[in-house]
């Protein structure tokens, strides 16, 4: 049914033992971090996972630096990731376990320069004891992605100008000293308009894209192998148009990375949408999935597809592999209905502003999707 190589990564974080707050911290007392260590996960996802997965998808591990992995633990992990024909997907710095302040964007200078410090120990994790689990094909090489959880605030003053500068400066720099590195990595932001402050700098998509073109005005960072990690629950977390996303992060070359899950309200099942807290259901089968699987298989997108999600506060181990199992399928199963869709008869109908026809093939490769969903899944 599916024929090319499709790479799917799973998330560190997905394997919690709970939420807390709210709901129970020992949902899933085997996830404990004392119980599941980052290599006792991979292996998991080896056992549990690749043999439910269709012979063309290919995995990868997501992790956090330093809470996820480390120097002590890296060298481990490599070899376990190698072994199981697991690939290093993604690699991020943790900072916001760190730094309250703004990060790399801090206006204090400490820690600002703590935090550089820090994102560049995760490049050099990246290309020292990870090297050996990069993926063999140098189009599927990590990204390297950085998250705004630190860089934010909560106060309304003139201040925000000069952390967006330092954003810039700090940046650069990174760049600079992975460049040095071997310039194999590739870098996006994933946006996000809140948390953990209430305003952040890079809140969307547009944000990143025009933050990379500065880099490269002012600083002559090249953009290649530079853009976005499209995370598409932040962008319908405040109502944005994740397809539209696409488009501009597809017309500026700027798709680098993706995260696929969804807040819940484009379905019409699960609840979530905008204006709700940040949720993660997994990858849905819907019509928007579909249209965005065929613009990316349009424009020849053969990298990581994250799976930044998190089971449900009342599932147990058994659930949650189950969840993280049926995300990857749903994405495959809009795959493959995006690839029998009939894209030059939806632009007829569209062309001749027949919208209800449109809407009737949309609506067959919706059907379609969920049917071949019920058959990878019970394969």
């Amino acid at each position: 049914m599916m024929e090319k190589k499709s790479l799917h990564s799973v998330c560190r974080w997905t394997f919690n033992a709970g939420k807390g707050g709210f709901v129970p911290a020992d949902m899933r007392p085997a996830w404990e971090n004392n119980n599941l260590s980052t290599a006792e996960m991979i292996k998991l996802v080896k056992k549990r996972i690749a043999p439910r997965m269709p012979d063309n998808v290919e995995l990868g591990i997501e992790m956090h630096y330093d809470t996820e992995v480390n120097e002590k633990t890296a060298p481990e992990i490599a070899d376990i990731l190698a072994d199981s024909k697991i690939y290093l997907a993604m690699i991020t710095p943790g900072a916001h376990s760190h730094f309250a302040y703004g990060g790399i964007a801090s206006l204090d200078p400490d820690e600002r320069k703590k935090a550089e410090e820090f994102g560049m120990r995760t490049v050099d994790l990246a290309y020292g004891p990870l090297r050996k689990a990069w993926h063999p094909e140098v189009s599927k090489w990590p990204s390297y992605i950085i998250w705004n959880g630190s860089f934010g605030y909560d106060l309304a003053t003139v201040g925000v100008q000069q952390m967006y500068q330092n954003l810039k400066e700090s940046i650069a720099k990174l760049c600079k000293y992975e460049e040095k590195e071997g310039g194999n990595l590739h870098f996006c932001f994933e946006p996000k308009p809140n948390e953990g402050h209430p305003a952040m700098l890079i809140p969307t998509v547009a944000s990143a894209i025009l933050f990379w073109r500065k880099l490269e005005e002012e600083f002559n960072i090249t953009r290649k192998k530079k853009g976005v990690n499209k995370e598409f629950g932040h962008s319908e977390m405040i109502g944005l148009d994740h397809i539209y996303d696409s488009v501009e992060e597809l017309d500026n070359n700027a798709m680098v990375h993706m995260h696929l899950n969804s807040q819940g309200y484009n379905d019409g099942i699960i609840l979530g949408g905008p204006g709700k807290y940040d949720i993660d259901h997994g990858t849905r089968v819907n019509g928007m999935n579909i249209t965005i699987a065929a613009l990316i298989k349009k424009a020849g997108y053969i990298r990581w597809k994250g799976h930044d999600m998190q089971v449900r506060p009342y599932d147990n181990e058994e659930q949650g592999i189950d969840r993280v199992i049926r995300s990857i399928l749903s994405w495959e199963a809009c795959e493959s209905a995006a690839s029998r869709l009939d894209s030059n008869q939806l632009m007829n109908y569209l062309s001749m502003r027949e919208t209800a026809k449109a809407e009737d093939l949309m609506r067959e490769a919706l059907v379609d999707a969920e049917r071949t969903f019920d058959i990878l899944y019970k394969r």
